[in-house]
């Protein structure tokens, strides 16, 4: 395999979405693809992700039609095999993972880079409020919740600490995606093929 993943983490509120949205807009042109996330949740929400039913889910996951999968808070989150073809052909792919997910992604990746965003707690819980999906006393009940990261034996890790302008945090996280980039062999590109672009906005 000879491109590398970027695996993105992050507890809820550090602005995971807001900072792959940047990046998208900032890295066009390199070799650097992003891929979305499946879920069992309604499009919307700021975040690049196809809807499935539970049932749709389901079935692409007994086809075996997901490279990465979870569950969290009641949904069902994959990440599809393309991310295999985007890898082979020398691609930097960016994932929006899950913390919990990620030893088990390593099995698999072992050579996968961990970017973390975080944020401050009292950023954290204003964003959640913002987001209106959650009552106050399940805003606080998620933050209570939320577990020291701990990474595993054997990852690379960057921490981006998102507390402040989505510029800084964005900057920082660009310069990860193309410093990584550079790193790897050009991403193949062939007449009859485009290189893939799974950005949904």
């Amino acid at each position: 395999m000879k491109g590398r993943l970027i695996y993105v983490i992050g507890p809820s509120g550090a602005g995971k979405d807001s900072l792959l949205h940047f990046a998208r807009d900032h890295v066009a042109g390199t070799p650097v693809v992003f891929a979305h996330r499946y879920i069992t949740r309604g499009t919307g929400h700021n975040e690049n992700h196809i809807a499935l039913t539970r049932e749709e889910f389901a079935a692409r996951s007994a086809q075996g039609l997901f490279a990465l999968e979870w569950s969290s808070h009641e949904l069902h989150y994959g990440i599809g095999i393309e991310i295999d073809a985007w890898l082979a052909r020398g691609c930097t792919v960016v994932v929006n993972g899950s913390r919990a997910y990620l030893s088990r992604a390593l099995k698999r990746y072992p050579h996968l880079e961990v970017v973390h965003i975080h944020a401050a707690p009292h950023i954290l819980a204003q964003r959640l409020a913002s987001r209106g999906r959650e009552t106050q006393e399940q805003v606080e009940a998620r933050l209570a919740r939320q577990a020291p990261f701990t990474l595993p034996d054997g990852a690379h890790l960057t921490h981006i600490d998102n507390s402040g302008t989505l510029e800084a945090a964005g900057q920082a996280f660009v310069d990860v995606l193309k410093n990584e980039a550079r790193a790897q062999p050009s991403c193949e590109s062939r007449t009859d093929a485009p290189v893939p672009d799974e950005s949904v906005k």
